[in-house]
């Protein structure tokens, strides 16, 4: 039987890389992808520390890759072997009732294990339990509905990010139905909430405001994101009240949550933390609703597992908020996307702060973890590449 190199869960805090089986076709429409890039995203490092309920000892990660089609399945009729394409972490048969419809994040047919969402590559058996791209090769499902083409002027990195990022933080900005002029506010200065504020600028934001702990990260928005920033670490946590004095006592139009369940900053976190549960914390969302004005818009794209989260919800409907929150239907924005990467108004592979040979991927993963060497984003290259 063929192997192949894989980065494989070990337990929390822990990552190695082993030889596992190469895939093979399972079924008509598949392909297999012989992996050139793989990133690590944020929400690997939610998979990593063990907050992410029913993922397993073995598995590989990572939900965002791009590389060359190595096999295709009888049924596959829309690639060949070669083509370069980028893959949704999606995983969306193209035809139920969700697809139908352009929810490609809700499919029906990729995830039978709960009713919560889809199938999803790289992460807890909640999403179906697919293995992941930090890999020397993957299998991907339904061929002719989620790879997208590279085009031949292209390089892989260029485009990398519509696997995940990029796409979520349009769809976050395009959530917040931000009216010209407005002020919005991203709370995590992280990936996410990079592509975030750039999109938020493309939907006519009037000011963008960054919340962070992390100098670097802040820094780092304000050149590439151009955007305003605010370390509440440095300043008292008094997140709200900043926000308030910056906005005419009224607080930002647009709050996002581009954080989750591993936000940092309030005393319920510490508590939380203390009993092993910051899992629970909803920090970012909790300021979020504080923050936001009366009547405004709050979004909810960072990534909660446990069922354990606190939030003002009473807070949010005396406010009037309108709260909404998706996984991203990654596909629906592929096309678009890429006109604005061609057009220059999005350069999202220069968020890439550090490239790690696929074998190095344990220290990536601490690396982007423990927020070292001002890192922003890590990419892996498997050597087969």
């Amino acid at each position: 039987m063929a192997r192949m190199k894989a980065v494989a869960y070990q337990g929390p805090g822990k990552m190695e890389v082993v030889d596992k089986p190469s895939p093979s076709i399972e079924h008509p429409d598949d392909i297999i992808l012989r992996v050139t890039r793989t990133a690590i995203c944020g929400s690997d490092l939610h998979l990593y520390h063990g907050l992410v309920p029913d993922t397993r000892v073995g598995a590989t990660f990572g939900h965002e890759f791009a590389g060359v089609v190595e096999e295709i399945g009888p049924a596959v009729a829309t690639l060949s072997r070669g083509d370069r394409v980028v893959v949704p972490f999606n995983i969306a048969c193209g035809t139920c009732f969700f697809c139908q419809r352009g929810l490609s994040s809700c499919c029906q047919n990729s995830n039978c294990s709960c009713g919560i969402g889809g199938g999803a590559f790289g992460y807890s058996h909640t999403t179906g339990g697919y293995e992941g791209g930090q890999a020397e090769l993957v299998r991907v499902p339904f061929g002719d509905v989620g790879p997208f083409k590279i085009p031949d002027d292209m390089h892989e990195e260029d485009v990398l990010f519509l696997s995940d990022i990029l796409p979520t933080g349009y769809q976050a900005a395009e959530m917040g139905g931000i009216k010209p002029g407005e002020t919005v506010c991203v709370f995590g200065a992280g990936p996410v909430g990079l592509m975030t504020m750039r999109s938020a600028w493309l939907m006519g934001a009037g000011r963008v405001i960054a919340v962070d702990r992390l100098d670097y990260r802040l820094d780092f928005a304000r050149r590439w994101a151009n955007v305003e920033t605010y370390n509440f670490e440095q300043s008292g946590a008094d997140v709200v009240g900043y926000l308030r004095s910056q906005t005419e006592g009224r607080g930002p139009d647009v709050c996002i949550d581009a954080v989750g369940c591993e936000a940092k900053g309030s005393a319920m976190h510490w508590l939380l933390g203390a009993a092993k549960l910051q899992a629970g914390s909803a920090t970012a969302l909790t300021w979020a609703i504080q923050a936001a004005r009366r009547g405004g818009n709050v979004v909810m794209i960072g990534v909660y597992g446990p069922p354990w989260n606190v939030i003002p919800i009473g807070d949010a409907m005396n406010k009037g908020l309108t709260l909404r929150g998706a996984q991203c239907n990654v596909k629906r924005y592929m096309p678009h996307l890429l006109e604005h990467i061609r057009a220059g108004r999005l350069d999202p592979k220069n968020i890439i702060s550090h490239r790690f040979p696929l074998e190095d991927a344990a220290r990536a993963y601490q690396m982007f973890d423990q927020k070292r060497d001002e890192c922003i984003k890590c990419v892996l290259i498997p050597q087969a590449a």
